[in-house]
């Protein structure tokens, strides 16, 4: 019986290369999917009150933020965001507003497209 010799060209792919391409792509996708724009409602407060002051409280939210804490936003579900253009929401201290934002759920925090009062 005779057996048949087959040199077939053997193709190598890099494995580093490989897994340097697959950690890029997957990096570039969830950094899309984190940066995704969208419309919510809540309250703006500070970050040492946080949820306390869900629709009252707006003297304290101003007080606090006047010594020194930083601006937050807290949605309906009562999760606290930093805002990261903190100056966007300087005339909504203490209000219950509808935000247009980019939320960076890695940071914990969001950048305030446009703001608007509800009442």
């Amino acid at each position: 019986m005779m057996v048949a010799d087959f040199n077939f060209p053997v193709m190598e792919v890099p494995v580093k290369r490989s897994l340097t391409l697959l950690t890029a792509f997957l990096a570039f996708t969830s950094v899309t999917a984190f940066a995704a724009s969208a419309t919510s409602e809540g309250w703006i407060s500070d970050s040492m009150c946080g949820a306390k002051h869900m629709g009252s409280g707006a003297e304290c939210v101003r007080s606090c933020i006047k010594h020194g804490m930083k601006p937050v936003f807290v949605d309906p579900s009562k999760h606290v965001w930093a805002i990261d253009n903190p100056d966007a929401v300087k005339s909504f201290y203490g209000d219950h507003v509808k935000i247009k934002a980019t939320k960076d759920v890695a940071a914990g925090s969001v950048h305030i497209d446009s703001i608007s009062e509800l009442k």
